[in-house]
C-alpha cells in the first residue's frame, strides 16, 4: 500500500495566466506544495498532472526524489473539467491499487507544511473514518440573503474571544483511499474527519489580488519564521555580479560588466555591519580591482572543485561564525556544494535548473548582472 500526493495544475488559468507557475516569494507556486509533499514521511510519490509543458519544464527543474509528471488529457483540463475528473483518469491509467491513500493538494494553497499531511493521515487513522479535509476556523457572523443568523444567535451576540467560529473548507489537502474515490466518484465520502488549520491558511489564490495578501501572509507567518540571522554576505561573480558574457576588447583585452546597483548593495550591506565576500572560480585583474572598489572583507578567486565550499568554511572560522549565518548567491553548478550549505541562499531568474531546485533557495526575478545582488538584500532586509 502506498500513499499518494496528487497536485493537479492546469496551465490555462484564466485569472492569472500560469499562475502555478508564477513566482510567488521567489519561486514558482507549485513549489511550495510539491516541497511539503517531498518533506512528508508519508508520502511515497508525489504526482503533479498538468496539460501544459511549460509546467513541466518548470516542475522537474525542482528535482524533487518523489515527484513525477503526469501529463494529463486535454478533455479533463477544461475550465468546466472538475478536479475529481482528473483523479480519476489518473488512478485508471496509473492502475492504482484500490488500498492505496491518495493525497488531494491544491497548488493554491502555499500555506501548506509536510507537518500538516503527516498529522492529517495520522489523525484520519486514528478516527478510523472514511476520508479527509483541511479547514480553518473562522471567527465571523455569517448571514443567509433571506435575513437569517447561520451560526450565531444575533439575540445573545457572542464575544469573538468565547465565539468558536465556524469551521471553513481551506482547500489545502484532502485524503481518501482509491477505492472510496473510484467509487464515489469524489474526493471525500462517509464519516468525514477534519483536519483544522491556522485561520490565514484558508486564502487561495484565485485572483490576483488574493496574490497580494497571501504573499504577505506567507512571509509573516512561514518564511520570517525560517530566516535566520546573517553575519557574512558572499557572492559568486560570473552569472551573478556580471551577466556570464564574454567580451574582448579590440586588443584582446577581457572585459565584464558590473552593475552600480551591486555595488551599492555591498555598501549598504557593509553600513549594518555585515561582511562580505567574494568567492570565484577564475583569477582575473579585473575581479580584484572590482572587489577593492566595493571594499569587500574578503575575496578567493580561483576556487574550483569544492573550493567555494572550503573557502566560505575558512572565512567561517576567522569570524568565528557558522555557515548557518551566512548568505550566498550562485548561479552555476560550481556553486551547488556552497548554496547547499549556507543559511540563506538565492540564485539569479537564469540559474541552471539544479541551482533553483536546491530546497529553501530564493529565485530571484532578476538576471545576473541586472542587479540581482541588490534585489536579495533589499527582499530579505539584512539585519546584523
Amino acid at each position: 500500500m502506498k500513499t499518494i500526493a496528487f497536485i493537479p495544475v492546469r496551465g490555462g488559468s484564466k485569472s492569472i495566466p500560469l499562475k502555478n507557475i508564477k513566482p510567488f516569494c521567489n519561486k514558482p507556486l507549485v513549489y511550495w506544495t510539491a516541497q511539503a509533499a517531498q518533506n512528508s514521511n508519508v508520502i511515497d510519490e508525489v504526482i503533479i498532472a498538468t496539460d501544459s509543458d511549460e509546467i513541466i519544464s518548470t516542475v522537474k527543474g525542482f528535482n524533487f526524489s518523489k515527484l513525477k509528471v503526469y501529463k494529463r488529457d486535454n478533455e479533463n483540463a477544461q475550465d468546466t473539467s472538475s478536479t475529481e475528473s482528473v483523479m480519476l483518469e489518473y488512478i485508471k491509467k496509473a492502475s492504482l491499487n484500490k488500498e492505496d491513500n491518495l493525497i488531494l493538494i491544491q497548488a493554491t494553497s502555499p500555506f501548506l507544511q509536510s507537518i500538516d499531511l503527516d498529522n492529517g493521515m495520522k489523525q484520519l487513522e486514528e478516527s478510523n473514518k472514511d476520508s479527509l479535509l483541511s479547514c480553518s476556523c473562522v471567527k465571523r457572523f455569517f448571514w443567509s440573503k433571506k435575513g437569517d443568523p447561520l451560526n450565531y444567535d444575533y439575540n445573545h451576540r457572542p464575544r469573538r474571544q468565547d465565539f468558536e467560529g465556524t469551521l471553513i473548507e481551506n482547500g489545502a489537502f484532502y485524503i481518501n483511499t482509491v477505492r472510496n474515490i473510484i467509487e464515489f466518484q469524489n474526493r471525500l465520502n462517509g464519516d468525514i474527519e477534519v483536519y483544522e488549520m491556522p485561520e490565514y491558511t484558508m486564502t487561495e489564490i484565485d485572483e490576483p489580488d488574493d496574490w497580494f495578501i497571501a504573499e504577505h501572509l506567507m512571509e509573516k507567518y512561514i518564511l520570517k519564521k525560517q530566516k535566520k540571522q546573517i553575519k557574512l554576505f558572499l557572492s559568486d561573480v560570473d552569472g551573478v555580479l556580471t551577466d556570464a558574457g564574454m567580451y574582448y576588447s579590440e586588443t584582446g583585452d577581457e572585459l565584464k560588466k558590473f552593475n552600480t546597483h551591486d555595488g551599492m548593495a555591498f555598501q549598504l550591506l557593509r553600513e549594518k555591519g555585515i561582511k562580505t565576500g567574494i568567492i570565484t572560480s577564475e583569477n582575473t585583474k579585473i575581479v580584484e580591482r572590482r572587489a577593492k572598489k566595493m571594499k569587500v572583507d574578503f575575496l578567493y578567486q580561483g576556487q574550483e572543485h569544492g573550493g567555494k565550499l572550503n573557502a566560505a568554511k575558512t572565512i567561517c572560522k576567522e569570524l568565528g561564525i557558522t555557515l548557518d549565518e551566512v548568505a550566498y548567491i550562485g548561479d552555476d553548478i560550481n556553486c551547488f556544494e556552497l548554496l547547499s550549505n549556507v543559511g540563506l541562499a538565492a540564485c539569479p531568474s537564469n540559474a541552471l535548473g539544479k541551482i533553483k531546485s536546491i530546497p529553501l533557495i530564493n529565485i530571484l526575478t532578476k538576471k545576473g548582472g541586472e542587479g540581482v545582488v541588490r534585489e536579495f538584500i533589499d527582499l530579505y532586509n539584512f539585519k546584523n
